[in-house]
């Protein structure tokens, strides 16, 4: 198989992705798809550190603004779009530069996965714990039916597993046994180079509490409560990073400081989390942008594609 070069661009939030992978895109002529579960929301800009208006006229971007804050959206989705898009680079022979935060969509794109996640539908979700507290033997009974192999691996007792199996049958047509032995088989047809920024912790956390300081200051409170009057229901985006600390605010239970300071923590543990997700990854050339130039790291990482052709 004849597979796609990918350029990966990885790492926390506010380590400084969107600044190099700019410059790389440049460097590349690359086109930039994002791999950020909350970018592709449309008016969540300054929250989600959307690339700007001037950043995307400077380099083609994808995968964001693509739904409204109150559509379902989930891993399965992004990979179907992202698959396209890679495919329409490919037909015009433009390197793809992959950058984001989003480890879990990064993996299922460019690795499979073993299922499509079914977080993204509050209402299934809803539904099935209801019918737990009711009946839980029914629902057992029906992974039973519908599931046999996954019901002979869950326990009639693990309710959160049976719900998660029934979850992803409601939302696929399969059961999950069938698509992990689909990944088995699957062969992704990319050939990615994996680039991870980190910085010492310090100086990260520092950059962490400037940046949710500068969005504030941009106007991230008006932003939130422009989406609270298009959406008074509040969706499952509202729930994210960045806007549900804001909506304490707005809604009286947090002053601004309070809430900013909250922020500040959420965010310094995503970032931890975002960390330990990516060391996961073997494949990973690390470079700390604490320590080493940008022009050395991008020295390093042209080598790097270089020899990856």
């Amino acid at each position: 198989m004849d597979k796609q070069l990918v350029l990966v661009v990885v790492g926390p939030t506010a380590v400084g992705k969107t600044e190099l992978s700019l410059s790389l895109a440049k460097d590349l002529n690359a086109e930039i798809i994002s791999a950020d579960s909350m970018q592709v929301y449309r008016g969540m800009d300054i929250g989600t550190a959307k690339a700007g208006i001037e950043e995307q006229q400077r380099v083609k971007h994808h995968m964001i603004d693509v739904i409204e804050p109150n559509q379902s959206f989930n891993v399965a989705d992004y990979v179907s779009s992202a698959e396209k898009t890679l495919h329409h680079l490919k037909k015009r022979g433009v390197t793809p530069l992959i950058t984001g935060g989003t480890g879990l969509y990064i993996d299922a794109l460019l690795d499979g996965f073993l299922f499509p996640d079914s977080t993204a539908d509050p209402e299934l979700r809803a539904r099935f714990q209801q019918q737990a507290e009711d009946k839980p033997h029914e629902l057992y009974a029906k992974l039973q039916k519908v599931d046999p192999n996954s019901a002979k691996r869950i326990h009639s007792n693990d309710l959160r597993r049976i719900i998660r199996a029934l979850e992803v049958y409601e939302r696929t047509g399969e059961p999950i046994s069938v698509l992990r032995m689909k990944k088995a088989k699957e062969e992704r047809p990319y050939n990615p180079l994996y680039i991870g920024l980190t910085r010492d912790r310090s100086d990260l956390y520092s950059r962490i509490n400037k940046r949710v300081d500068d969005m504030v200051a941009r106007g991230l409170v008006d932003e939130v409560e422009q989406l609270l009057r298009h959406y008074p229901e509040q969706p499952t985006a509202l729930q994210a990073l960045g806007y549900k600390e804001i909506v304490e605010y707005i809604e009286g239970r947090l002053s601004l400081d309070e809430a900013k300071e909250l922020l500040k923590r959420d965010t310094r543990r995503y970032a931890k989390r975002q960390l330990s997700w990516f060391r996961r990854n073997k494949r990973i050339n690390w470079f700390n942008r604490t320590d080493e130039k940008d022009h050395k790291i991008k020295e390093a990482i042209s080598v790097l594609w270089l020899s990856h052709h």
